[in-house]
């Protein structure tokens, strides 16, 4: 089996860039390694991407809006996560259930148990073995992503959590960091407010101190 790495944050926490470097990185020392995301991650994913990101659906309820989340991620583990990671391959995704329990649990208010079972439908239990929380503050975090949405012209099509409260992603960045205190043995914090290099030595860092890259 490969080895299977989440990364999560609050918006504008810089995941992209981040993942684009560790995937460099694990290339040059010899793995293969499959990057991909979610929602999105499929092509059925990618339709409900379109659904869930669009600004003009603000008045989808918390309840549809897991279920989408969940349906991504089910097509998305039995197409591309399980296969790869079968194969041998490394696989990163930019957010897995971890965001959901954060968005759809704590900041949205569903009920903790209810998402462990629709977890657990849809992934068969499947977690990552390592997951790095970058963590930024929200305001800052937030700027950052409605000036990456406006410079790509994606405010509309992909802005509806940006167009959220500072109380919403304040839920959401506190829960990612009582995950990350309640599963040590998983998560990574790292400060995200650092220059990209620095964050991405701090990955690189921790991952190697997790595992000897050059046995795993």
């Amino acid at each position: 089996m490969g080895k299977f790495i989440s990364f999560e944050g609050p918006e504008g926490a810089g995941k992209t860039t981040q993942i684009q470097q560790l995937r460099s990185l694990l290339r040059k020392m010899g793995h293969t390694c499959v990057v991909t995301k979610e929602p999105g991650g499929t092509t059925i994913g990618q339709k409900i991407r379109e659904i869930l990101l669009h600004s003009d659906h603000s008045e989808m309820v918390p309840v549809c809006e897991a279920l989408l989340y969940l349906a991504d991620r089910a097509q998305h583990v039995q197409e591309i996560i399980r296969p790869n990671l079968e194969e041998g391959h490394w696989v990163i995704t930019d957010r897995y259930h971890d965001s959901t329990a954060a968005y759809q649990g704590a900041a949205r208010g569903l009920e903790p148990e209810t998402l462990a079972g629709l977890f657990q439908l849809a992934t068969g239990g499947l977690k990552p073995d390592l997951t790095f929380l970058l963590d930024i503050p929200v305001d800052l975090g937030l700027r950052r992503a409605n000036a990456r949405n406006m410079a790509s012209a994606q405010q509309i099509t992909e802005g509806r959590f940006e167009a959220e409260t500072l109380e919403f992603h304040t839920r959401v960045r506190n829960h990612f960091l009582a995950m990350a205190r309640n599963e040590p043995q998983r998560f990574v914090v790292v400060d995200a407010t650092m220059a990209p290099e620095r964050v991405a030595e701090e990955i690189a860092m921790q991952l190697k101190k997790r595992w000897t890259l050059a046995h795993v």
